[in-house]
């Protein structure tokens, strides 16, 4: 038996505009800073305002968002009690504003009891809009919420289903400022969602069809979207397919590359979309010397190759690394400037993260100890996965 979740999507050019049927007088704006420099909290604060609330805004969510910033963020929401909580941002603001929300209403709970297997009991004191401005997380539609302790260097999967957002609003106009680099990296990112979304042990029949759809929008507009930022199709097709796949993955489950990904970029403090995209064709690989099914089955879906083998498996591995050079996106550790020797000092660590993480537990092929460290190395300097 299997469960789907999700909140009301409103998506679309003008899709700002839902925040205007919101009841409530008091709305806490979650973002950081950038979105501030902006403009773009104005927008949501006016539409706010024109709903009747007063609004307050939390930016202080850092890249990679910590316990201690979260704390901050639930201080100031008992200060004002808010009705609504808005989180307005990529997936690091998003993030947060769960937390937040999830602590101001449970302030008996600590962030690391924030898990699938206790009642939560929310929406007594507000509920969620979630407003993503990158093409990438899917934070706006998943329950998932990535913190990171500073002090261990690791990220730390928490979340409940509870604390899906109530509304989340997809407008690809607040996505048409991204850089070429932050487009780049989020198009990997929601990549690997879809991918791994599809290829997952705990994949269902509807998370599938969202997973497809998404990759294959991705392979087709991500080049656009990067090349040419006011390519508004383009952007439109890429805001749709990240949220489709954290639909996707959402309700199935990431895997390898995500493992790997939390764990390295945790260490080097790589951007998350960079990290699992640069990680994923060597996942791909990987898994496809002993179980190419879903994966070869992706590529026909894709037509991006013909078999149901490990051939077309790789087929696919090779597609997602040809994709990340045309975008300029890393495609080994190496290219990020992290020396080979800092690297291998924290082989050890990184291999323990990653197989601590709950993205490794849906991997269609589970690595040993030896494997992960080995698959770490290679993508070091881009060695062929051979093993």
């Amino acid at each position: 038996m299997w469960s789907f979740v999700s909140p009301k999507i409103v998506f679309g050019e003008g899709a700002l505009s839902a925040l205007d049927e919101l009841t409530g007088e008091q709305a806490l704006i979650v973002t950081d800073t950038r979105l501030v420099e902006l403009g773009l909290v104005d927008r949501v604060a006016a539409r706010l305002a024109q709903a009747g609330m007063e609004t307050h805004v939390f930016e202080g969510v850092e890249p990679d968002p910590n316990v201690e910033s979260v704390r901050r963020g639930v201080e100031m929401a008992e200060r004002i009690g808010p009705d609504w909580i808005v989180g307005l941002g990529g997936g690091s603001p998003m993030d947060a504003a769960k937390a937040i929300w999830v602590l101001y209403e449970r302030p008996d709970l600590e962030p690391t009891e924030i898990n699938p297997f206790v009642t939560l009991g929310l929406r007594q004191k507000a509920r969620l809009v979630t407003i993503p401005t990158t093409s990438g997380t899917g934070a706006e539609v998943t329950w998932g919420i990535v913190l990171t302790d500073p002090f261990e260097e690791r990220k730390m999967g928490l979340g409940n289903p509870e604390n899906v957002a109530d509304i989340a609003i997809v407008d690809p106009s607040l996505a048409a400022g991204m850089p070429r680099w932050l487009t780049a990296d989020t198009g990997m990112d929601a990549l690997t969602h879809a991918i791994e979304g599809y290829a997952c042990a705990w994949h269902t029949d509807l998370t599938d069809g969202l997973c497809v759809k998404a990759a294959r929008d991705i392979f087709q507009y991500l080049p656009r979207a990067v090349e040419d930022g006011s390519d508004m199709e383009a952007r439109e097709r890429m805001h749709n397919a990240a949220t489709c796949a954290g639909l996707g993955f959402g309700n199935a489950m990431a895997s390898l590359a995500h493992a790997m990904g939390h764990a390295f970029g945790a260490s080097f403090h790589v951007p998350h979309g960079r990290a699992v995209g640069l990680f994923l064709p060597y996942t791909i690989a990987f898994a496809a010397a002993e179980a190419p099914e879903r994966f070869a089955d992706l590529a026909q879906l894709l037509r991006i190759a013909e078999g149901e083998d490990e051939e077309s498996a790789r087929t696919l591995g090779l597609r997602v690394r040809g994709l990340a050079l045309e975008i300029d996106s890393p495609a080994t550790v190496a290219e990020l400037g992290v020396e080979r020797g800092v690297y291998e000092a924290k082989l050890e660590k990184m291999v323990d993260d990653a197989f601590n993480d709950t993205q490794m537990v849906t991997a269609p092929r589970c690595p040993t100890y030896d494997d992960l460290g080995r698959l770490f190395l290679h993508a070091f300097d881009g060695q062929e996965v051979d093993f």
